[in-house]
């Protein structure tokens, strides 16, 4: 039996854009990818905390260095410039696995 397990987590991202004029996704940083172990086109889901709105899409890759993370698409509704989120990204694994698995966390808070 597989259960999905959190792999990855990004506390407190702040938007640094939103913009409705893209097939949608969500935009990160690469360093910040690489830090967390997010993989292009890797299912993410989106927190936003100030609305509670929660979305699930898919990650592209942001310029290195850039410290970006943004929404695009019809997803650009559910979030502004300024609003905090938290991205959460998860495996498959056996219970066995599951038991020793650590996720990659970043607190930008």
């Amino acid at each position: 039996m597989l259960i999905s397990v959190l792999k990855s987590k990004i506390y407190r991202a702040i938007l640094t854009d939103a913009s409705i004029d893209y097939p949608g996704s969500f935009g990160i940083d690469q360093k910040i990818m690489e830090e967390t172990g997010i993989l292009p086109y890797e299912k993410l889901l989106i927190i936003n905390v100030n609305t509670g709105s929660r979305l699930e899409t898919y990650c592209i890759t942001e310029d290195y260095g850039s410290g970006k993370f943004s929404l695009y698409g019809g997803a650009a509704r559910l979030g502004a410039k300024g609003d905090p989120v938290i991205v959460l990204s998860f495996a498959q694994m056996t219970i066995e696995e599951a038991k020793n698995f650590k996720p990659q966390v970043l607190n930008l808070n």
